[in-house]
């Protein structure tokens, strides 16, 4: 390997994307990587981007993309429904894969994918950045440290405004089967922040709700039925002991954004956001003591300021590229990485399980 991480990045687009608004500005901001190869779904398409992404090659093909001797890295940028074995093709061809988020449709995926990696010794990296906000970190470095005692509960509620007209691009999020719906990406992320902070859930019960059933696609003003659950409400123990509880309410014309509450037997800490996106919001982080003394605004230290200088999804990915960067050059362990992808996909496998059979699933 050239001391600098040779990416190809599949699924990398001159105009518009996650990959084009982060990931090309994160992989420019660092030093450890030079983007040398992108593919997409056309020869022209991959040229164009290939010029935008500073790329000295360009493939209409992924998989000639992962033979490519120049390339170390696959950067998958491809949504899930489009995505086509291109993990594993790249496992296959002994690349080092940072995947987006979802891994997988499933966890039975997702560890088959895991366990190739492990086998073809490769290092893998997935989308799940949102652990990276500075605030976040520092919640679950206050709980560690025993800011407010023994935990006792913690809740997560996200509320998220959205419209009832969308791009066809967006089509299978309403989709239950594709594996992109709300559960999957707006829980996907935001319990894998949760449980970053406050530890993993242990068991939990689970009811799902669909409360939009119709929206409409803007091009062509078609209504199309809605299958996947835009309500979303989890409770049960954590592996601590302690209760929690997780409810995901989208739709409406406004939404609040993130309000996570930790209960300890000395205090309290209340995470929340400043506005109602998943990937990027501002955050605070507020201490009030059990002693009665005024609630406070903890300062994020140092340690975990943002990479980039400023708050940003950007910032979050270019972390998660960094780790990565470590981890390929010195083997040691970092998340969140295809182990990390496991534990998600089990845990919503658990929601969709409960919500099917009214139990109470038991994860691990």
């Amino acid at each position: 390997m050239a001391d600098r991480i040779r990416v190809g990045v599949v699924g990398a687009h001159a105009e518009r994307g996650w990959g084009r608004n982060i990931h090309l500005p994160a992989l420019r901001a660092l030093n450890d990587f030079q983007v040398t190869a992108v593919a997409g779904t056309t020869a022209a398409s991959a040229r164009a981007a290939a010029e935008v992404w500073g790329a000295q090659k360009s493939y209409d093909d992924a998989r000639a993309l992962m033979a490519d001797p120049d390339v170390d890295l696959v950067t998958v940028a491809v949504q899930l429904p489009s995505r086509d074995g291109l993990v594993e093709a790249a496992i296959a061809a002994g690349r080092h894969v940072y995947s987006e988020w979802p891994l997988a449709p499933d966890a039975a995926t997702a560890e088959r994918f895991e366990s190739a990696a492990r086998a073809a010794g490769v290092r893998h990296a997935v989308g799940l950045q949102s652990r990276h906000h500075p605030e976040v970190r520092l919640l679950r470095e206050v709980l560690a440290q025993g800011l407010i005692g023994e935990v006792l509960s913690a809740s997560l509620l996200y509320s998220l405004a959205t419209p009832e007209v969308w791009s066809t691009r967006y089509a299978a999020l309403f989709e239950e089967t594709k594996g992109v719906n709300h559960l999957a990406v707006v829980g996907g992320h935001s319990l894998d922040m949760f449980q970053y902070a406050v530890g993993d859930f242990a068991e939990i019960s689970a009811t799902l709700a669909t409360r939009i059933d119709r929206i409409t696609m803007e091009e062509t003003g078609e209504p199309i039925e809605v299958t996947s659950p835009d309500q979303i409400v989890l409770g049960g123990l954590l592996e601590s002991g302690a209760a929690a509880s997780a409810h995901f309410m989208t739709g409406g014309p406004r939404g609040d954004g993130f309000r996570i509450e930790v209960h300890g037997r000395t205090g309290r800490l209340v995470l929340a956001s400043s506005d109602d996106s998943l990937v990027g919001p501002r955050f605070t982080l507020t201490h009030a003591p059990a002693n009665g003394s005024p609630a406070r605004e903890l300062t994020v230290p140092d340690a975990h300021r943002p990479l980039l200088g400023t708050p940003s999804p950007v910032s979050n990915v270019a972390q998660v590229y960094t780790d990565l960067a470590r981890a390929i050059r010195t083997g040691d362990d970092f998340g969140p990485d295809f182990t990390t992808a496991v534990r998600v996909h089990r845990l919503l496998d658990a929601v969709r399980s409960s919500a099917g059979s009214g139990r109470r699933v038991r994860l691990g």
